[in-house]
Formats: C-alpha cells, structure tokens, sequence
C-alpha cells in the first residue's frame, strides 16, 4: 500500500510539472541556446524534487563552459546533472519520441542524436562544435548506452575532438545509485522500469565532478577519450553514497576506445 501511495505521488507530480512546462515551451519557447540550458535545468530541478530524487555532489561544479561527460546507467542520469549543473544534453534519437517528454526536451534544445547513423553523427558533432563554440556547456553521455554501472562502456571519440579544437576543459563526473537496481540497460523497457522506480519513497545518486582535462600536446581524440574514461573508472572505485555506505569490491573493466568518426576541422570551420 504504501508503494502505491509513492507512486501516486510522484506520477501525479511529475505528469503535473511536466504538462506545465510542455504548455509553457510552447507559449513562449526559447531563442537562445544558454537560455535553454537555464530553463532545462531549473525543469528538471522540479522534477527531480517530484520524484524525490536526492543527488549528492562531490567536487566543484564546472564554473564555465566545458563538455561535461559521464558514465550513463539510467534515463535518471541527465536529470541528477543537469538539475545541478545547467548545460544542453546529447540523447539517443528514440527519446524525441516520448510522450510529452520528447515534446519539452525538443522545446528546450536537447540535442537528439540517432547514433547508428554515421550523417546523424556527424550532424551531432557539428551542433556541439556551434554551442561549445557560443559559450554553452555540452553534457555527453560517451558510452553512447546505458550499462548496469559495475564497469565503464568504451567512449566514443568525437566531442573530445571537438572540445580539443575549441580549446574547451572537459569535466569528467562519475555517477553511481546507491541501489543497483536502479541501473535501466539491455532489454529493460522505460514503462516497467519507471514504475518500479517511482514506488520507491526516494531515488538516491551521488555524482563527483572531476578536475578540469585539457587536451596534451599532440594527444589524439581516442587518447584523450580514454584519459577520460579511465578517470571516471577510478573515481567510481572510490565513490560512496555517505560514509556509513562503502561500495566495496566492484570490478569495473576498461578497455580501448570506439573508432567513431571525428568530425573533420573543415567541416566546423
């Protein structure tokens, strides 16, 4: 019973937030691309306190623009950062197509990315150039999916090319849920798993943002992509919830990177 006064609460919460937000998206939609990383942030803030999603940061919160990259385990992800740090997302293409979500995300300037297609990337890769490029922050998930968060999936290359050539910090920020079953990868469908998740009284997920990396001399994009990616592996090793919760003995494998494409500098000239 009380699991389903829990999920009353925060379907009636969220559903109610997030009409109001799709009603005023499109009664007074945003022009300016640092205007709706503002707006998406402060939304998703809402509906982070909706579900009663309780997000512990540890390090300092990127204080310019910066491409912010992290490990990727559940749709709950961008909302724990983003209500935190504002800055425009890259999502996977299928999320466009979510009722009402798709509708306010495309409303607020998420950035869609149908990541199988190789024009689509690069499409996705010459949109991150024009806003790093403008002074708005990027938040990529370079995994490119989502995994059960026991290891860290190969990064794709491409927005560290991108943020190399900008001369932009890219923020590495580790992310772990305190229970596991959290995690949304493989075969798990959005309905089921948002139902189980909005029965619980409280969601709780810790994030610890990284040291500002800057590009070495003549270091390659997979190269960087894998300092990246080896960076949030170690602080995963050693992230915790509070001290009384140690997450003690997870392996987490690291491997090479993807060989997606970088986007050529003269096609974001």
């Amino acid at each position: 019973m009380r699991q389903l006064l829990h999920a009353a609460r925060h379907l009636g919460r969220g559903v109610f937030h997030a009409l109001a937000e799709l009603g005023e998206v499109r009664m007074a939609p945003v022009r300016e691309p640092a205007q709706a990383a503002e707006r998406l942030s402060r939304a998703l803030a809402t509906l982070a306190r909706a579900h009663d999603l309780e997000v512990q940061v540890r390090g300092e919160l990127p204080s310019g623009p910066a491409l912010i990259v992290a490990n990727h385990v559940s749709y709950v992800d961008p909302i724990a950062i983003l209500s935190r740090c504002p800055a425009v997302p890259v999502a996977k293409g299928d999320v466009a197509g979510w009722p009402i979500i798709g509708s306010c995300a495309r409303g607020l300037g998420v950035l869609f990315v149908q990541r199988a297609q190789p024009m689509a990337r690069v499409r996705a890769l010459r949109r991150v150039h024009a806003l790093l490029a403008s002074g708005v922050s990027v938040l990529n998930f370079p995994e490119g999916t989502t995994t059960r968060g026991s290891h860290v999936a190969p990064f794709w290359r491409g927005t560290f090319g991108i943020a190399q050539r900008l001369g932009v910090p890219v923020i590495p920020v580790a992310l772990r849920y305190r229970d596991p079953e959290l995690a949304w990868f493989g075969r798990a469908t959005f309905l089921p798993h948002y139902w189980r998740t909005v029965r619980r009284p409280r969601v709780e997920v810790v994030l610890r943002f990284g040291s500002a990396m800057h590009p070495r001399t003549g270091e390659p994009p997979e190269a960087m992509a894998a300092r990246a990616r080896g960076t949030i592996g170690y602080m995963l090793e050693t992230l915790t919830w509070t001290p009384r919760w140690i997450d003690a003995g997870t392996s987490l494998r690291v491997s090479s990177a993807r060989p997606d494409p970088v986007l050529p500098a003269s096609d974001v000239a």
